[in-house]
């Protein structure tokens, strides 16, 4: 099973394949925080630690029921001569959740409408959870299958899941503070959020869209809002007059 310890190519294989399940992962990071960051401030760690947990664990099951997963790909049913699979079913499913989702937040968000503070805590987390549980299994399923596209070895994939999922599990907590502190870095991340979920959707009736431009468009989208906070931050600092008048 550990055959590979002694193949240079291997070890190429999991770095890369470590990277790529990293970046998969960050429109989970950023869905994850969104959602913990509705629940009470004692309850956020928490749930973001099972909800990325769950995440780790939904890739993990799907990893070690690859022939389920690949079968998955296989036709199911034919809809105005468009082939539809699981998987496609799966997307499509996902993506209109995604959407659902990250319109209602940026309402609540632009019209200030707040959950009420008399439901039970308990019934807020396991909501929170349930929706985490549902959108990891979207993202996993395309990082599964992204992962078996590139690798031989099972042993390898789940190292590598388990890898990045700890660099998410140290990466979530600055990532929701950071943008709890700046709204409109929440509104940036939700919209990303709706162009993942339409990826989701049109991916789901096999038009094939490059990741690498999705990436760039956020990137540089984030680049440009880090450069509006600089500048505002700048000019909400007052003035210090280092001479006084008639000095």
């Amino acid at each position: 099973m550990f055959e590979w310890f002694a193949s240079p190519e291997a070890w190429i294989a999991l770095a890369t394949l470590t990277a790529l399940e990293i970046v998969l992962g960050i429109d989970n990071i950023i869905f994850i925080s969104i959602l913990v960051g509705r629940l009470p401030e004692h309850q956020r760690e928490f749930g973001r630690r099972v909800g990325i947990s769950l995440a780790m664990l939904t890739r993990l099951g799907l990893l070690f029921s690859i022939a389920w997963v690949m079968g998955l790909k296989d036709p199911w049913f034919t809809v105005l001569a468009q082939e539809i699979s699981g998987r496609d079913l799966i997307l499509i499913g996902g993506g209109l959740f995604l959407l659902f989702k990250s319109t209602h937040e940026i309402h609540n968000s632009l019209e200030g409408v707040e959950e009420s503070t008399e439901v039970p805590a308990v019934a807020g987390l396991a909501s929170v959870l349930v929706q985490i549980a549902i959108l990891d299994i979207v993202f996993s399923l395309d990082s599964v299958i992204t992962a078996v596209g590139l690798v031989d070895h099972v042993s390898i994939m789940a190292i590598a899941i388990i890898i990045a999922v700890a660099v998410m599990l140290m990466a979530a907590k600055p990532i929701g503070d950071f943008v709890d502190r700046h709204p409109t870095i929440k509104i940036l991340a939700l919209s990303f959020l709706i162009l993942v979920g339409v990826t989701l959707i049109v991916e789901g009736f096999d038009v094939h869209v490059p990741k690498g431009y999705i990436y760039f468009a956020m990137a540089f989208s984030v680049s440009v809002e880090m450069l509006n906070i600089r500048m505002r931050r700048k000019a909400a600092v007052p003035v210090k007059l280092h001479k006084q008048l008639g000095d």
